[in-house]
């Protein structure tokens, strides 16, 4: 019977890594369409999004910003990922290579370090949580 169990949880986890893999991968491609439903099916309204400058979005800015083109990603490349799940929470760390055309800049590169929390809200995964930091290469 413990064996059986073992097994069971263990499935779940995998299940639940492949969800969290899955919702991080619509993010991605909400985050470069900037369509505004895309991404508020993604977040919780409680989401903290923390810049690789210092700066903190709430969801609507994180949302706003996107959907205005203030900020432009053209493409996202995400290498290095990887997922640890405690009961109901998704912790998913990742590299974040971009290139973005933000409305009033000159295109750009971005490469990032990516710190994002994941809640499981019933069978959704909904994103609580993002930080970047600056990383010196992409990798």
């Amino acid at each position: 019977m413990s064996f059986f169990m073992v097994i069971a949880v263990s499935g779940q986890k995998m299940n639940d890594k492949d969800a969290v893999t899955a919702a991080a991968e619509k993010l991605r491609l909400a985050m470069i369409s900037g369509e505004k439903p895309a991404l508020e099916s993604l977040i919780l309204p409680e989401l903290t999004y923390g810049h690789s400058g210092g700066n903190i979005d709430d969801a609507t800015e994180f949302v706003e910003k996107l959907v205005s083109k203030k900020s432009d990603f053209v493409t996202i490349d995400i290498t290095n990922q990887n997922i640890n799940i405690v009961g109901n929470t998704a912790i998913l760390r990742h590299h974040f290579y971009a290139t973005t055309a933000d409305a009033g800049k000159t295109p750009g590169d971005v490469t990032l370090d990516i710190l994002l929390v994941w809640v499981k809200i019933k069978n959704d995964w909904k994103l609580l949580a993002r930080q970047a930091v600056k990383s010196e290469k992409k990798k």
